[in-house]
C-alpha cells in the first residue's frame, strides 16, 4: 500500500476540481487530483461540451435540409442531405479527446500530480484510492470535494434498453425515428429540438403546465413556436407511467387524467440531476446536509474544518462556470489568500433554438424589491438578426426605478449566448441603465439590443 502527502487534495476533476487543482499548483500549493475517468466530469466528456457539438452539426443540417425542401431566401438550392450520426459522434469525440488532452496537461504544467481511481473517506484527513496498480493513500491538510452530479433516474423508468439518459443519448449510433423526451427542462428541450433537426419524431411529456418552467413565459414564447415549427409534440401536464410491456413505447397519463401510449423507439429521461454523494466513504466524516447537498458557506467550506465542497454537489445553479469560479476561490483560501463568495450574477443558457440567456434577477423577483424600470428591445428591430434569418426573440433589461441600477438582464434569440458575458459583466461592476446606454455597441451586431433595451428602459429607445 502507498501513502503519499500533500497540502490540497482535490477529489473530482470536472471543471470545479480541475480548476481548482490548477490554481492552487499556481499559487505553489502542493497539489494532489482524483478521477476516477477522465479529466473534464460530465461536463466536458458527457455534457455542456459533446451536446453543443451534437446541437451545432444538428443545426447545420436543418439548414441545408430546409434549403433543399424549398426556395431559400438567401438563393441558395441544394440536393437533399444525408447525415451519417455515428461520424457525427465520432468527430464530437474527437473535439472532447482533445479538450481531455488539454485539461491533464494544464494540471501537469501547474505541477498538480494526478491519482487514477475511486477516492473513499478514512476520515476528514485521510483518503484511500482504488487504482489499477493497487490501494493509494493520501494524507491532506485540506480537502476540496468536487463530485459534480449525475442525471435522476425514475423508479419505473430506469435506464437501459430504450430508456436513454444524456449520456447515452450523446453516443447514439443513428438518430431514433420516434423519440420520446421525458421533461421539458432544458436539457430536454436542448436535445429534443437537436434530433428533431436530424429527423426524428419527437414528443415531449412534461408535467408541468409549461415546457422551461424555470424561466417566466414572455422569455419561453419564441423557443415554444420553434418547437411547434419543428414539429415536436409537447404534452404539458402529462405525467411518464412506465414502459409498455413490449418496450417500444411510454405509457403516460394525460392533462385530462386519461391513460395513454406514445409509440418510441427511444425514451429519453431529462428530469433532473442529483448530486453525486454516494460511495465516497462520507458517511465517515459525517458533513452537515441542505437537503441532498452538501452544507457549505461563503468559502465553501463545509461542516468539518479543513474540507470544502464546490460545484453540482453544494446545490443550484448546477452550472459548469459556477463550479469552476468556486474551485479558483478555493485553491486562493488554500494559498492563504482572502477570499469570500461575493458573486451578483451567474449567468445561465439554454441552448434551444432560439438560445435563452438569464443574468442576475427576473423581472419577478425585481418586482418583490421595489419599483422597477423594464427595457425591452426586439431582434425584429435588429439588422444583424434580420441577415441571420434570427428576428424572433428580445433583450430585456432590468433595473431600479429609483437610481436605475441594473438588477437582471435575459435574452432570448439566434446566437444570444454570446451575449451572456457582457449581461455577467455588467451586473457583476454595478452598471446603470445609463452606463449600457452611454457605451458604445459595434453595428451591426446583436449587441446593440442590449443597448436598446436599456434606452427603452430610459424612455428614449432610437431604434423602435
Amino acid at each position: 500500500m502507498k501513502e503519499i502527502s500533500c497540502k490540497l487534495l482535490v477529489i473530482g476533476a470536472g471543471p470545479g476540481g480541475y480548476v481548482c487543482a490548477i490554481r492552487a499548483g499556481q499559487l505553489g500549493v502542493d497539489t494532489v487530483i482524483v478521477e476516477v475517468g477522465k479529466p473534464g466530469g460530465t461536463c466536458l466528456n458527457v455534457g455542456c461540451i459533446p451536446s453543443k457539438a451534437l446541437i451545432h452539426a444538428a443545426e447545420e443540417f436543418e439548414k441545408v435540409a430546409h434549403m433543399a425542401g424549398c426556395d431559400s431566401p438567401l438563393g441558395i438550392s441544394v440536393t437533399v442531405p444525408v447525415l451519417d450520426l455515428a461520424r457525427t459522434v465520432a468527430w464530437k469525440d474527437g473535439i472532447v479527446s482533445r479538450l481531455n488532452s488539454g485539461v491533464a496537461g494544464l494540471l501537469k504544467k501547474a505541477g498538480v500530480k494526478t491519482v487514477h481511481g475511486w477516492a473513499t473517506f478514512r476520515d476528514g484527513k485521510t483518503v484511500e484510492v482504488e487504482t489499477e496498480t493497487g490501494m493509494q493513500v493520501i494524507r491532506a491538510e485540506m480537502i476540496v470535494i468536487a463530485t459534480g452530479s449525475a442525471p435522476v433516474e425514475l423508479p419505473f423508468l430506469p435506464f437501459g434498453g430504450p430508456v436513454i439518459s444524456s449520456t447515452d443519448a450523446l453516443a447514439l449510433g443513428e438518430v431514433p425515428k420516434r423519440l420520446v423526451v421525458v421533461g421539458g427542462g432544458y436539457i430536454g428541450l436542448e436535445l429534443g429540438m437537436a434530433f428533431a433537426k436530424m429527423g426524428a419524431k419527437v414528443t415531449v411529456v412534461e408535467a408541468l403546465p409549461r415546457v422551461l418552467a424555470q424561466y417566466d413565459a414572455e422569455l419561453t414564447r419564441p423557443v415554444v413556436k420553434r418547437l411547434s415549427a419543428l414539429g415536436i409534440e409537447v404534452m404539458t401536464g402529462a405525467k411518464a407511467k412506465g414502459l409498455s410491456t413490449k418496450g417500444d413505447a411510454l405509457l403516460i397519463e394525460t392533462s385530462d387524467g386519461k391513460n395513454a401510449k406514445i409509440a418510441a423507439d427511444k425514451i429519453l429521461v431529462t428530469v433532473g440531476r442529483k448530486p453525486v454523494t454516494e460511495g465516497w466513504g462520507l458517511e465517515q466524516i459525517d458533513l452537515d446536509k441542505a437537503g441532498r447537498f452538501i452544507r457549505i458557506d461563503d468559502q465553501f467550506r463545509t461542516s468539518m474544518r479543513g474540507i470544502f465542497a464546490i460545484g453540482d454537489v453544494t446545490g443550484e445553479p448546477m452550472l459548469a462556470h459556477r463550479a469552476m469560479a468556486q474551485g479558483e476561490m478555493v485553491a486562493e483560501i488554500a494559498a492563504g489568500h482572502k477570499r469570500s463568495w461575493d458573486k451578483r450574477s451567474i449567468p445561465a443558457v439554454c441552448f434551444t433554438d432560439p438560445e435563452l440567456v438569464t443574468a442576475g434577477l427576473s423581472p419577478e423577483e425585481a418586482k418583490a424589491r421595489g419599483e422597477i424600470k423594464i427595457g425591452v428591445f426586439p431582434f425584429a428591430a435588429n439588422g444583424r438578426a434580420m441577415t441571420k434569418l434570427g428576428e424572433d426573440g428580445f433583450v430585456r433589461v432590468v433595473a431600479r426605478a429609483d437610481n436605475h441600477l441594473v438588477l437582471g438582464i435575459q435574452a432570448v434569440g439566434q446566437g444570444v449566448s454570446e451575449l451572456s458575458t457582457a449581461f455577467g459583466l455588467a451586473l457583476e461592476m454595478g452598471a446603470r441603465l445609463e452606463d449600457i446606454a452611454g457605451t458604445i455597441h459595434s453595428h451591426p451586431t446583436l449587441g446593440e439590443g442590449f443597448q436598446e433595451a436599456a434606452l427603452k428602459a430610459l424612455g428614449h429607445a432610437l431604434h423602435i
